[in-house]
């Protein structure tokens, strides 16, 4: 990934983080949803449909997104902590004999 210097990098990554933190969030709505309906259905002895089966399997696949989701903010968030020792706006520093250090 690319670093964007200035204020703009930070606003990305903040936005990002936001944006997989929503879409968990999303997905564990429908999830919990899907979930509801299937217990629901099996208590009242109805049988289950392929179409409800498929969503089984949609609710297991948003589970392996938020892994994703998680996966990449804490790959964000550790390549933004390595950088940060790394940019300095500070003037350097003179010997006596007037060479930087």
């Amino acid at each position: 990934m690319q670093m964007i210097g200035g204020n703009g990098g930070n606003q990305f990554r903040q936005y990002a983080g936001q944006n997989a933190r929503n879409s968990s969030g999303y997905n564990d709505d429908i999830g919990n949803q899907t979930q509801l309906l299937i217990t629901q259905k099996e208590e009242a002895g109805i049988q289950l449909q392929a179409e409800e089966y498929d969503l089984m399997a949609v609710a297991a696949d948003l589970d392996e997104i938020e892994e994703v989701n998680a996966n990449c903010t804490l790959i964000a968030n550790l390549q933004q902590a390595s950088s940060l020792g790394t940019q300095t706006d500070s003037t350097p520093v003179y010997d006596t004999d007037e060479s930087a250090e």
